[in-house]
């Protein structure tokens, strides 16, 4: 069990080449926001769009960009003090407090429970969630897919002890998902979508019914407490980017689609499962979250109880 905690908690450590890019980018400027973003969502739409940055400089802040793999190490580069601002998914989190990181939900989008599943080959024998009991089942750990499969499991009737989970990054666990080596693969968007376009994976179960899937916006505690006006200025332009992207999600697709090295078609797929409205957090939704972290501490997946609350951004400050 101490392994699995420390695999676990390892899943937020950062390579010191992304820390030390990300500090680096700071060093000699007295007035700089610093944005972590992954490959797709609303913060590479608002990067690409250029809107953020004549916002900003208008009150003397510079915008640096950092692209990370995944919800994890950017959550790292925030408890580290290498950037300011950046989003995941609902699981990140929960490890990064356990950690013990200062990080701050400033905001949330809607549930979407459709953008992430556990998939099966075409012809898998699988046919249910029960069926995973003995299987190999990949996935990223510490990611928003790791809830999935806990909550599906526990529905299904399913221990988590029963299953053989197999952590891997997305690239690597669609190659394992492809040439056989694992039963299952729990995945989010647009990974999801790609491989049901590529090799006709089907789902066993997607989050309806199980799981919110939320995604949610932070700050550093340090950064929100100074600059709260400057985090504000980033969540109404990144409300616009996400007006105009449930409005035209064709061009969205067509301005995703090369950045991430995917088809438009599979692209629109993503989106259309996405939710949009970048909102405050609400008592309901710290209340949702505080759920996923008792749920991964009942199974000693992080070392610790934590409060959700106590990291939530409060009405006006």
């Amino acid at each position: 069990m101490r392994r699995i905690i420390q695999r676990l908690i390892a899943a937020i450590v950062l390579s010191i080449g992304i820390v030390a890019a990300a500090v680096g980018t700071s060093y000699g400027q007295d007035k700089v926001v610093r944005i972590g973003y992954q490959k797709y969502g609303k913060l590479v739409l608002l990067k690409s769009k250029g809107t953020l940055e004549p916002k900003l400089a208008a009150d003397g802040y510079k915008v640096v960009w950092t692209e990370f793999p995944s919800g994890p190490p950017l959550l790292e580069a925030l408890n580290v003090g290498a950037i300011d601002f950046g989003n995941t998914g609902e699981a990140p989190p929960i490890f990064a407090q356990a950690a013990g990181a200062p990080i701050q939900y400033v905001a949330y989008e809607p549930p979407a429970p459709k953008g992430e599943a556990i998939l099966v080959p075409k012809d898998s024998p699988l046919k249910s969630v029960t069926d995973l009991k003995g299987k190999k089942v990949a996935l990223n750990k510490g990611s928003n897919v790791h809830y999935l499969l806990v909550k599906a499991l526990e529905k299904a009737g399913v221990k988590y002890s029963e299953i053989e989970p197999v952590f891997l990054a997305p690239a690597d666990a669609r190659a394992a998902f492809e040439r056989g080596a694992v039963d299952a693969w729990v995945i989010w968007d647009p990974f999801q979508a790609a491989a049901e376009a590529a090799t006709g994976a089907r789902t066993l179960a997607d989050g309806t019914g199980i799981v919110a899937n939320y995604q949610f916006y932070f700050s550093s505690k340090k950064f929100l407490e100074a600059n709260p006006k400057v985090i504000d200025a980033v969540l109404a332009e990144l409300s616009a980017v996400d007006d105009w992207a449930k409005g035209d999600i064709h061009a969205v697709a067509e301005q995703l689609a090369p950045a991430i090295g995917l088809p438009v078609p599979v692209v629109e797929v993503a989106l259309k499962r996405q939710a949009y409205g970048i909102k405050p957090i609400t008592d309901a939704v710290v209340a949702d979250q505080q759920q996923v972290a008792d749920a991964f501490f009942a199974l000693n997946l992080i070392p610790k109880s934590i409060k959700i609350s106590d990291v939530a951004r409060k009405p006006g400050s």
